[in-house]
């Protein structure tokens, strides 16, 4: 049976539609993603922890969900919102290939709530015209001005440390048992901030033995274990309160090559003594437009961050490597003297194009040289 639910925004806006998923609460900041396909791996990717996320797409959810697809053990979305959601009735009892179960029971299972049903045309322009606000989904609560106040009362993501709630508890490694014990490889030491499994794939896919560490390790422990490259990771939240991380990475810069994505390419920022800043609404979707200044390709990304580094900011010996075309961000920046290259988007690609792949063995290439 339909169960009403709405979607309060802290500004007072107020969406109505129904309740999918888990049918319950999610509370977060609202940002939409323009991504056409590739759901299950947006609400399963770290980065969006803390973040309720509007799909601009107007039919989701049409092909399931498929545990080959997750970006992470469980989704780490606070909540999701969608125009027309696709149900299990929709397919007359039976699956699209691939999917293991629907999106609506992958969500209820992880205790995500959504909301469908309702205009996300408007939501999308209110939130490009009033930024990215802090929001409740609730099938639970329905008294908006109760909505309204509790809205109000959210964190701003802004100062938020939520890496530090995402990453890993101990080191790991994602390889397979048949690839351990001593090999000529070259050992990377990632710092997990909320990192995707997609990333590791890449890695491994690079012939790079891979050691996951959270991302609370100070450079020391880091060091010890004798890896030949760093790897900083994407992740959730403002990266001005992960001082720690900031720390290690400024220890480590020289050391070993070093390359970074999303929030990891922020934290390379701050390390060597740059500023970052809020944008807006962000750039969340798979068709976002990259400039690469050296070779003066430009390429389609996919993007998922909130925040973004000051190229004024950066310090000599540290400069652009990327920019966004669409609004004319700073999306990456080179270190040569550091050994140290990082870009704001995402060049695993998941969902999204794959235009910026060579970057990992760019990486890759990077080490060898640095071993030789």
């Amino acid at each position: 049976m339909a169960k009403p639910a709405l979607l309060m925004l802290d500004d007072g806006a107020c969406f109505e539609g129904t309740a999918c998923g888990a049918c319950a609460e999610a509370a977060g900041e609202v940002v939409f993603t323009t991504g056409l396909a590739g759901w299950q791996e947006t609400l399963t990717d770290p980065s969006y922890h803390g973040q309720i996320v509007a799909f601009t797409a107007a039919h989701v959810g049409n092909y399931g969900a498929c545990h080959d697809d997750d970006e992470a053990p469980e989704p780490k979305a606070a909540g999701a919102i969608f125009h027309k959601f696709f149900l299990p009735p929709a397919w007359a009892g039976a699956l699209p290939p691939r999917a293991s179960e629907s999106l609506d029971r992958r969500l209820a299972r992880a205790g995500i709530t959504g909301i469908h049903g309702l205009d996300t045309r408007a939501l999308t322009l209110h939130l490009r015209e009033h930024g990215a606000r802090n929001g409740i989904v609730s099938a639970l609560d329905l008294d908006r001005p109760s909505l309204l106040r509790r809205a109000k009362e959210l964190p701003s993501m802004q100062g938020l440390d939520l890496a530090r709630e995402v990453c890993c508890r101990h080191p790991h490694s994602p390889e397979p048992a048949e690839a351990g014990g001593e090999t000529a490889a070259p050992r990377v030491a990632v710092m997990d901030f909320g990192v995707k499994a997609s990333i590791l794939r890449h890695l491994l896919r690079q012939g790079l033995r891979v050691t996951v560490w959270p991302g609370t390790t100070d450079a020391k422990t880091i060091l010890a274990s004798r890896p030949d490259g760093i790897f900083l990771s994407n992740g959730p939240g403002d990266p001005e309160p992960c001082d720690y991380a900031v720390a290690a990475i400024r220890s480590l810069l020289g050391r070993l090559p070093l390359f970074g994505i999303c929030l990891g390419h922020q934290l390379l920022a701050l390390a060597l003594g740059g500023r970052t800043y809020k944008l807006p609404f962000g750039h969340h979707g798979v068709n976002q437009p990259v400039k690469d200044l050296q070779s003066g390709r430009v390429w389609i990304t996919s993007q998922n961050h909130g925040f973004c580094v000051d190229p004024e900011s950066l310090p000599a010996g540290a400069s652009p490597s990327h920019w966004n075309l669409n609004d004319g961000t700073l999306e990456g920046l080179d270190a040569p003297e550091y050994r140290a290259f990082a870009v704001q988007f995402h060049p695993e690609a998941a969902p999204g194009p794959s235009d910026a792949a060579c970057l990992f063995e760019r990486f890759r290439d990077l080490i060898l040289q640095f071993r030789s």
